[in-house]
């Protein structure tokens, strides 16, 4: 150990005398008297001692700096310029100087240079080192912030996978840079030519914040020109953590159709999130579930997970944290149709900022049972609603079936906009509703539907060719509901803009392609309450993008709780969907009164 210590001194020494009897040599024309070399030894000696003191005193040589780092390097640098400035100092108070005053700078230019070039040598021997051994080649579409970190893991890991020898970028200027000694070849036009010239068979997307059309262009490209492709994950997917070599993952088809681009706030979320009380209800669905590991990054004082399926509680709260037990008290088992245990896990929890997740959410079951969603979407929400008397900040979970309703789950959901706009002019909090589409990836989603059909060998079924929906993962529709909680204002509803409304029927092929089987698509036409295309805004609606260019601000008339007494008098089917409808379209009170 004390020898690895002394190397770096030693080295620094060993430069110091090169460097000083440079400058002595170079001064007298190679040939110094004996005097000359005797002075230049004794500076020699002093710069050692002062560069031993100095570096002792910045830890240089105290293993506080990797060796060849750049802290080592702005160490060193430093430690040279003092001694160089004092070596100068004593040599012009001395009444006879052992060398000429200027040759400290000299010398102290040469030292510096050689210690640099020896630390920079080892850097580059231990990179070496340290690179993948029989690594398969690759080539990285994107020179950004991300390929970049995504180089460097591959680059050291002696254990790696792959290795790259090239990148993509569309960005003219990057023509020619190199990242870690690794050159950009080109753009996109130049994928086949330059896996044609270099051998490589696969493709690393290596864009984190890329939307669903750019993976599919680069994706067609790769593979048409005879290559693998694989992708890293989405920035949402990473949530702020480096992206690594280990997270290189094959191409799914949320990458194809819901990928977006996220611009996220992280202060203002940190701001309403950090240190509160939070209660997520229907934590242990798709939705909920993700809310809960997103909100678990912004360090809560407390974060609460409300289901009634204990199963699903169990396996949020694993994928928080492994080593957690059902008697944890962040877990909560209720039923949101239990007014009374609603009220009281409020009144005894005391949360500050709740997400309303919870909800029957499969439009053709409600649309055949409209009284289990009027018992859990709309009476449910009201429990809750009621309950949360102290809270900060109330989000509802909506959906775009809100917007201009024409099914049960539509109506159940507009209706709780409704609800929560009118609990916003009577509460001194901020109450306010989240309004996305169809989100890739969660429980019972048609994504979930195919993948079923595809592995049972189809057929898989499209309701029709020209249906159209809008799509976002389920990681990407979180985030953005986070950030829309942290800026929306009380009663309205945020609208996430999900990027064009994607045809059922290309989900399907895309899904099916990745199979690679010969499967069959069979159309079986719309079913009742089903739209062709569905709106993210309602009739009278206006798209208004005040904080964030990605949410839209839209108005909720507020809805009395006082209308919903028909939903509770028992209806044949036909019956209740027609009431659910007049409900929904209820006129607004003309003046509300607004606790403050």
């Amino acid at each position: 150990m004390r020898a690895v210590r002394l190397l770096p001194l030693l080295v620094d020494g060993a430069a110091w005398l090169a460097g000083l009897l440079a400058a002595v040599l170079a001064r007298y024309d190679l040939a110094p008297q004996r005097r000359h070399l005797a002075g230049a030894l004794a500076v020699v000696l002093l710069a050692v001692a002062l560069q031993a003191t100095v570096g002792h005193t910045r830890g240089l040589y105290r293993d506080r700096y990797r060796f060849g780092g750049f802290d080592d390097i702005r160490a060193v640098s430093f430690t040279t310029v003092l001694v160089t400035l004092a070596l100068t100092a004593v040599d012009l108070l001395l009444s006879r100087h052992p060398i000429p005053p200027g040759l400290p700078p000299v010398g102290g230019s040469v030292a510096l240079v050689l210690m640099l070039g020896v630390r920079y040598a080892r850097r580059v021997r231990l990179s070496r080192r340290r690179r993948p051994r029989g690594a398969a080649p690759v080539i990285l579409f994107g020179a950004g912030s991300a390929a970049e970190l995504l180089v460097d893991s591959m680059l050291h890991d002696p254990s790696g996978r792959y290795v790259p020898v090239g990148l993509i970028d569309d960005d003219p200027r990057k023509r020619r840079l190199f990242l870690r000694g690794v050159p950009v070849l080109g753009t996109r036009d130049d994928i086949p030519a330059v896996l044609a010239s270099s051998g490589v068979d696969l493709v690393v997307f290596a864009v984190a914040n890329a939307d669903a059309a750019l993976v599919r262009d680069v994706r067609d490209r790769a593979t048409a020109a005879g290559a693998a492709f694989k992708v890293v994950p989405s920035v949402s997917e990473l949530m702020a953590n480096p992206v690594e070599v280990g997270d290189i993952r094959e191409v799914q088809v949320t990458d194809l159709l819901g990928r977006h681009q996220i611009d996220t706030d992280l202060t203002s979320i940190g701001g309403f999130l950090t240190g509160k009380r939070i209660l997520v209800t229907g934590a242990g669905g798709s939705i909920g579930s993700e809310l809960c590991r997103q909100i678990h990054h912004f360090r809560p004082a407390e974060l609460m997970m409300l289901d009634r399926d204990e199963t699903s509680l169990l396996a949020v709260q694993l994928s928080i944290d492994p080593r957690a037990h059902l008697d944890d008290p962040r877990v909560i088992l209720a039923d949101l149709r239990d007014g009374p245990r609603i009220r009281e896990i409020f009144r005894t929890r005391r949360p500050q900022v709740v997400f309303h997740a919870a909800a029957l959410k499969h439009l053709a079951l409600l649309q055949r049972h409209p009284a289990e969603a009027v018992k859990t979407n709309v009476l449910g929400t009201l429990n809750v609603l009621e309950a949360a008397e102290s809270v900060e900040r109330f989000v509802n979970i909506s959906t775009d079936k809100a917007a201009d309703p024409s099914s049960v789950l539509g109506f159940s959901k507009r209706i709780t906009e409704r609800l929560t706009a009118w609990t916003a002019r009577r509460r001194p909090g901020t109450f306010l509703s989240v309004r996305f589409g169809n989100v890739l990836g969660s429980r019972g989603s048609v994504f979930t539907t195919f993948s079923t059909q595809i592995a049972e060998g189809g057929p898989v079924t499209v309701t029709h060719p020209d249906v159209t929906r809008y799509f976002m993962t389920t990681q990407e529709a979180v985030h953005l509901v986070i950030q829309a909680a942290s800026i929306g204002l009380d009663g309205e509803a945020l609208v996430l803009e999900m990027g064009a409304p994607v045809r059922i029927a290309e989900v399907a092929r895309q899904m099916v392609a990745l199979s690679r089987k010969q499967i069959p698509i069979e159309f079986t036409g719309l079913r009742p309450g089903e739209k062709l295309a569905e709106t993210l805004f309602g009739a009278g609606e206006v798209d208004w993008r005040t904080f964030h260019p990605l949410i839209s601000h839209v108005a909720v008339p507020p809805l009395d709780p006082v209308h919903l007494r028909p939903l509770s008098v028992p209806a044949d089917t036909a019956i209740q969907i027609a009431r659910l409808a007049e409900v929904c379209a209820a006129p607004a009170p003309a003046s509300t009164p607004v606790l403050r």
